[in-house]
């Protein structure tokens, strides 16, 4: 099977100074655009993180800082990368956990606002790892026979990801082809937050996953303890998490609207014309 789109596609990859969301920067972002018609745009750009790459880091995916001395800042890429992911749903390794809330920081820190309203996500390491249980190198050579060079490149790891998906399409016959089946087989639990500070309940509710009002329901935690809020928008949370955080207080101080004179008249009208 090949990928039923309704609308483009983005495959990326990043790689970056660490593992944490709100702290960390990227050095290095990598980016496949599939489109509906097969047509596909890739770019690949080395980042100036504007902080120290660790070593450790470096171990892992060879970039080193003097590499990127010269190279751009996120913010000077920050619009072409917005250009290129607009109005398109996404796609990555473990990148419903690691790579989109990052990102997601990246852009909302230069000031471009992110949001997945609209947009759906496949994160083809779940697929994988519900069905295999295997790293993205072995992931390569499981579906496509093929010995992953240059592992921990984002252009590599970009591309093995997306040959891996169409792989798995052909594998499996019962996970669909289309972006909401894979998006929907690709998720664990419901998250209202990338990071997953905020998760939904079953009844499709916020509730927190952490602290000392886990469990809770969002909505009830700020009314009993408005000055929660005020301390995770204070406090070294993902700006991600905390925007989801100011749209639940914003939906819970918003005017009720009430019917006009006129409106009244009418729904009684209404409600007399059936009688």
């Amino acid at each position: 099977m090949e990928l039923n789109l309704k609308k483009p596609i983005v495959f990326f990859d990043l790689e970056t100074t660490g593992i944490s969301i709100a702290t960390d920067r990227i050095v290095e972002i990598s980016i496949l655009k599939v489109f509906p018609n097969g047509n596909k745009e890739s770019k690949t750009w080395l980042v100036n993180p504007e902080i120290e790459i660790p070593e450790a880091s470096t171990a892992i995916h060879g970039i080193t800082n003097e590499k990127v001395v010269t190279e751009p800042t996120f913010k000077d890429l920050s619009v072409k990368i917005n250009e290129m992911i607009e109005g398109c749903d996404l796609a990555g390794f473990n990148s419903n956990r690691f790579d989109i809330p990052l990102l997601a920081e990246e852009l909302m820190r230069v000031g471009i606002d992110f949001d997945m309203t609209n947009r759906k996500a496949i994160d083809v390491q779940v697929i994988f790892h519900k069905k295999e249980q295997r790293t993205l190198s072995a992931g390569y050579k499981f579906y496509c026979g093929k010995d992953l060079e240059g592992a921990h490149s984002a252009e590599a790891d970009t591309l093995a990801t997306y040959e891996i998906l169409l792989a798995q399409l052909s594998k499996y016959d019962d996970i669909g082809n289309t972006v909401e089946e894979l998006s929907e087989f690709s998720s664990h639990t419901q998250r209202a937050d990338f990071a997953g500070f905020i998760l939904f309940n079953d009844n499709k509710q916020e509730i927190f996953s952490f602290g000392k009002y886990k469990g809770r329901l969002v909505e009830d935690v700020l009314k009993e303890n408005p000055g929660y809020n005020s301390w995770i928008q204070n406090a070294d949370f993902p700006l991600y998490t905390k925007k989801v955080l100011r749209q639940i207080k914003e939906r819970m101080t918003a005017p009720v609207k009430t019917m006009s004179d006129d409106e009244k008249l009418k729904a009684l009208q209404a409600k007399f014309n059936m009688k």
